[in-house]
Order: C-alpha cells, then sequence, then structure tokens
C-alpha cells in the first residue's frame, strides 16, 4: 500500500541520516582531539621555553653535579680575565698580557664575588645587538702591548694561550699554525740576538702580524700560513725601528708606526745599530 512504501521510505532515510550523524560526530571528535593534540603540544613547547629561559637566567643553579671525588687540582689552574676570555670566544685578536705572571695576576685582585649577572649592550657579528657580561666588556688596565713584552712574559704567555685555544674549540689547524708561528718566532735568530735592535723588530713584528691575521680572517682576500716569516715585512719592520733609534725618544710622539714604549724597555737603541736582518 502506499502507506507501506512511504513508512519504509522514511526509515531510511532515517538510517542514512543516523549513519550521516554518526560519520559527522566521529569526524568532530577528531578535529576536537586532533585540537586538544595541538594545544596540548603548544602547551609543552612554550612550558619547556620557559624552563629554557630560567635554566640560562639561573645557569649555575642547574648545571648537572657528576657524582665523584673532588678532582685533583694543581698550580696550572688559572684564572684569566673575563674579557680577554670573550675575546677568544668570538675568535678575536687579545694581547698575550693576559696570560703572563702579570696579567694573570691582575685578573685575581680584580675578581670579585659580586653579582656578575649585570649586562650590557653590545654589536654583534651580524650587526644586531646583544647583551653581554658588564665584565667581559672591560679591558684590564695597564695592559702591556706584545711588543713591549719581556722574553720570560712572552714564554710564559704562548702556553697558555695555547691551552686556551683549545679549550675554547679554535679550529685544530688555527691552534697548530699559531703555535708553529710563536715557535718560529722563539727561533729565528732575532729573539737571541745581541742587537736590542733586533730583540725589538722581532717581538713588534710579531704583535703586527698575528694582529693583521685576525684582522683579514674575515676580510674578502682571507687569512694566510702566519707560520711562513715574511721576510720583506721583517725588514721594514727591523728598518723603522732602526730609523726610529736615530730618533730621540720624546721627539717621537707623533710617530704612529712604531711604539715609543719600545724606547723606555730598550734605552740602548740611541746607539746606532750595525746590525743587518
Amino acid at each position: 500500500s502506499f502507506w507501506t512504501m512511504t513508512n519504509e521510505a522514511l526509515c531510511i532515510q532515517w538510517q542514512d541520516q543516523v549513519v550521516e550523524d554518526d560519520r559527522l560526530s566521529t569526524e568532530r571528535k577528531c578535529l576536537a582531539d586532533e585540537e586538544d593534540k595541538h594545544w596540548r603540544v603548544a602547551l609543552q613547547l612554550e612550558e619547556a621555553t620557559m624552563k629554557a629561559d630560567k635554566r640560562k637566567k639561573n645557569h649555575s643553579k642547574h648545571l648537572a653535579i657528576p657524582m665523584r671525588p673532588r678532582p685533583f687540582t694543581t698550580n696550572d689552574e688559572v684564572l684569566v680575565s673575563d674579557f680577554a676570555m670573550c675575546k677568544l670566544d668570538k675568535g678575536q685578536y687579545v694581547e698575550l698580557y693576559y696570560w703572563t705572571n702579570h696579567g694573570l695576576d691582575n685578573a685575581a685582585v680584580n675578581y670579585s664575588t659580586r653579582d656578575n649577572d649585570s649586562l650590557v649592550p653590545s654589536t654583534g657579528e651580524d650587526g644586531s645587538t646583544v647583551w653581554i657580561s658588564s665584565a667581559s666588556s672591560k679591558p684590564a688596565a695597564g695592559v702591556i702591548a706584545d711588543c713591549n713584552l719581556s722574553p720570560a712574559d712572552f714564554n710564559q704567555a704562548i702556553p697558555r694561550i695555547v691551552a686556551a685555544f683549545k679549550d675554547h674549540n679554535w679550529a685544530p689547524e688555527r691552534v697548530l699554525m699559531l703555535a708553529q708561528f710563536w715557535g718560529a718566532i722563539v727561533l729565528h735568530h732575532y729573539w737571541n740576538s745581541h742587537d736590542p735592535l733586533a730583540q725589538c723588530t722581532i717581538l713588534l713584528f710579531q704583535e703586527e702580524e698575528w694582529h693583521a691575521w685576525h684582522s683579514t680572517i674575515t676580510s674578502s682576500k682571507g687569512a694566510w700560513d702566519i707560520l711562513i716569516i715574511d721576510k720583506a715585512a721583517l725588514m721594514c719592520t727591523f728598518n723603522r725601528v732602526y730609523h726610529s733609534s736615530l730618533v730621540r725618544p720624546d721627539n717621537l710622539a707623533s710617530d704612529s708606526q712604531v711604539r715609543t714604549a719600545v724606547y723606555d724597555m730598550q734605552p740602548s737603541l740611541t746607539i746606532v745599530s750595525t746590525y743587518v736582518p
């Protein structure tokens, strides 16, 4: 009959609607579960970021302490200036003075247990503003230029700064190159010469060569193998020191090429030298 046919059609329509409702309900539940999952992941990421920020601000509080006996310590452990270590971390030129006995004593005297969390703005390598500790932004007072170091101070500093290079993950080939460069400096006949001009020349050459080498690392031309002693540059340095020795030290204030402190260190430089490099 017509009623039966209509009823069966409505039943089929109702069953189709039930199936569709179940499908939509399941789909909505899946979407809700997925949204909840994303929300939980975002929340966990936010919490992890907040914890990481707190750990950075209170680094020493969260350092892991290994379960071991107290390690053996020696007098070889030294306290170096924060300023020098910051330079070393960046791979920049830093004076050897900081690794001499005088430089280490200066760092130990000026070290204090006051709060070192104070920060000052600085310019990063990419030109952006970065915040660094105030202690690492100030050079030590009374820093002695490399060319004015005594041979004893020079020999004290070299092993220490080479070890510092290694501790701060400098490229092994760069560390080896600098170590061999300084080895070549102390083995050069200028180093043990009786002529004070030669002694001052080799120290001034070492400082200028190392400084120039560092300055060209990031340039378009790049650096060079500093181990190879440039005889022409060494001759020019000798000539500058020699000609400056012919002038009274108090008249050298306008000479920006040669350190006037060389004359304070070697008063005998006013004697005309016959040494040939």
